[in-house]
């Protein structure tokens, strides 16, 4: 697609720094207000940055591979939870498009070095910090920070850089090139994907931001009422469950209600679920609730570990660390937790991998006795290895996708991916509209990029039994997510608003100046959406890689009412069929001709 050139609008600079790390030098370019207006921000923006500046069929980890962080128009304003910042880039764990999100205050930093975008690509010759504020972008040797974790990073480069200073570092993980390592910082995490092993290859230790410039909105006392009310709005029974147990309560109601995975996708229901719920250990181990950068919710809770360190507690990384590996011990479900934000990476596919591990000791086709279901001894020692690149982790540290090609023996039939991008903590078989969601989204089995458990979870749609109600379904919540995580918002703000979309196009105006409309903002998800179908197109992707694992399909699942859930392969393909005829792709899953035009895009 051809851009044109236009006045810079507000809350934007207008600006992509490109650093070049191999020839040590950076430059300023040019983001096109039309760019800009058409893709937002955030993981919009990033993906037509990636699809514009990485070279076909790229290795993810050589040096040509870019590494993009993306802001938004409302980082920067008053409105809560707007601190966010995206990572995209090509992913090493599925070779597609990879975009991860991370609510904190490098976001406003970062997009007050003047920059809407910094782009990193090539690769240095030795441990490094990229380090971007008023005077430009430099390389500082970071030889002494190799091996550190993330956290010891961030605060050793704080000190001797100063603390206007703001750090996305990787830990050990990254260094070592772990497929799913992750990029973090103040504890939190750009999980999925491989973004840290990204980093690791170039050598890349950290990247520390200064502001050093000021953003405006078009009009700043509206903005200001927007976020008044918005903030208000915050502290209503939408996010209620948030703030008083955290993610964590999920726990209990998905087992309660069969959707719970457990020993690596065999089952639906954890008898060792209440062991594990927030119920159960907030009261032992909570010490305090916290929240991200300029955000009201407070949804962090924040908990002891045995040896008295701090822990963010999410239902992710229990749910995977914990039932997915039949593992009900809270102590060794939150050690691995800890361990794994040490090593830096990502707990569901840490998870996933070790699961589908357990599954393939069991049933003969890896000698490593000690990896058994339901140990919690063998979790952490599974977590290190992997951290570390050693005995058994060496291979785990390459995802479940590479684990079952190596093993064969039928074991891709129960590996638990999609594209290679490890499942979730949602069962597809009782949840139908998600199961299509986890399918098709383009980053592979992602729940953040799809969100169609909302309409499972709703009522509104039968969860057992997918049809074109689901289908519907679940590209509206891709189109909201798509626009979420562009302009960037919290999720967990999604039951605050009434109109969601008009909502927004509302927030953005008032930022932009631009006078956009529900309708254009429809059409901007629909075109991140294409956009990254694009990218994989190009990567590679073929229609058979838009499937769920085999076992998903041939296995029902018990629920707990007796009854069974089952999601047989012609009622995929269906929901698949209708979701490519929704989103105005052919019988293959590529974008038609017209559906190209009307969205300003062209083919790979």
């Amino acid at each position: 697609m051809t851009v044109g050139n236009g006045s810079v609008p507000a809350g934007y600079f207008g600006s992509l720094l490109d650093i070049d790390l191999s020839a040590c030098r950076h430059a300023r370019h040019p983001l096109p207000e039309a760019l800009l207006r058409d893709y937002v921000g955030g993981c919009g923006l990033g993906a037509r940055l990636l699809y514009d500046r990485a070279p076909a069929r790229v290795d993810p980890l050589a040096p040509d591979a870019p590494l993009i962080f993306t802001f938004s128009p409302l980082v920067g304003t008053p409105l809560t939870t707007s601190a966010k910042f995206a990572v995209v880039a090509k992913s090493p764990l599925t070779g597609f498009v990879n975009d991860a999100m991370c609510s904190s205050h490098f976001a406003i930093a970062g997009k007050l070095t003047g920059h809407d975008a910094i782009s990193l690509r090539g690769a240095c010759d030795s441990p490094t910090v990229v380090v971007i504020d008023g005077g430009g972008a430099r390389l500082e040797p970071a030889g002494e920070l190799w091996g550190l974790s993330a956290a010891a990073t961030e605060s050793s480069l704080r000190e001797s850089l100063g603390h206007r200073y703001r750090i996305s570092a990787i830990g050990p993980a990254g260094e070592r090139l772990v497929r799913y390592a992750t990029l973090s910082h103040d504890g939190r995490h750009a999980g999925r994907g491989g973004l840290g092993a990204v980093l690791g290859a170039k050598l890349v230790k950290a990247v520390a931001v200064a502001p050093s410039q000021k953003v405006a909105s078009a009009e700043p006392e509206r903005v200001l009422a927007l976020a008044r009310e918005l903030r208000e709005r915050s502290f209503g029974p939408a996010t209620a469950k948030y703030r008083e147990l955290g993610t964590l309560g999920n726990l209990l109601a998905f087992n309660a209600i069969s959707t719970l995975p457990t020993r690596n996708f065999q089952e639906a229901q954890f008898e060792g679920a209440p062991q594990l719920a927030a119920e159960e250990i907030a009261g032992l181990r909570e010490r305090t609730r916290s929240s991200c950068a300029s955000c009201t919710i407070g949804c962090e809770h924040i908990y002891a570990t045995d040896d008295g360190s701090e822990l963010r507690v999410e239902y992710e990384n229990v749910f995977a660390l914990g039932p997915l590996c039949g593992v009900a011990d809270a102590d060794a479900v939150l050690e691995a937790s800890r361990r794994c934000d040490e090593y830096g990476i990502d707990t569901i596919s840490a998870g996933g991998t070790i699961a589908f591990a357990m599954e393939c000791v069991e049933r003969g086709l890896l000698a490593a006795p000690w990896l058994r279901f339901g140990d919690g001894a063998a979790l952490l020692r599974a977590v290190e290895e992997i951290g570390e690149r050693r005995g058994l982790g060496d291979l785990l540290a390459e995802g479940s996708k590479r684990v079952a090609e190596e093993l064969g023996g039928g074991s891709d039939s129960f590996a638990p991916h999609v594209k290679g991008l490890e499942l979730p903590g949602y069962e597809p078989r009782t949840l139908q509209s998600m199961a299509l969601g986890l399918a098709v989204n383009p980053r592979g089995a992602d729940h953040n990029r799809s969100g169609a458990y909302e309409a499972d979870m709703s009522g509104e749609h039968d969860r057992l039994e997918g049809g074109p109600p689901h289908v519907a379904a679940a590209i509206a919540t891709e189109n909201r997510a798509a626009l979420v995580d562009s302009l960037i918002l919290c999720k967990f703000l999604r039951g605050v608003f009434s109109e969601p979309v008009a909502e927004w196009a509302e927030l953005l105006a008032a930022v932009s100046g631009w006078d956009v409309t529900p309708a254009e903002l429809e059409q901007t998800a629909r075109r991140i959406v294409l956009t990254k179908r694009l990218f994989n197109q190009r990567e590679g992707w073929v229609a058979d890689d838009d499937w769920l694992p085999d076992r998903l399909l041939a296995e029902p699942v018990k629920l707990a009412s007796g009854r069974s859930g089952a999601l047989p392969p012609e009622r995929l393909r269906a929901m698949i069929d209708g979701y490519y005829e929704g989103r105005g792709l052919d019988a293959w899953g590529t974008p038609t001709p017209e559906t190209l035009a009307a969205h300003g895009l062209s083919t790979p």
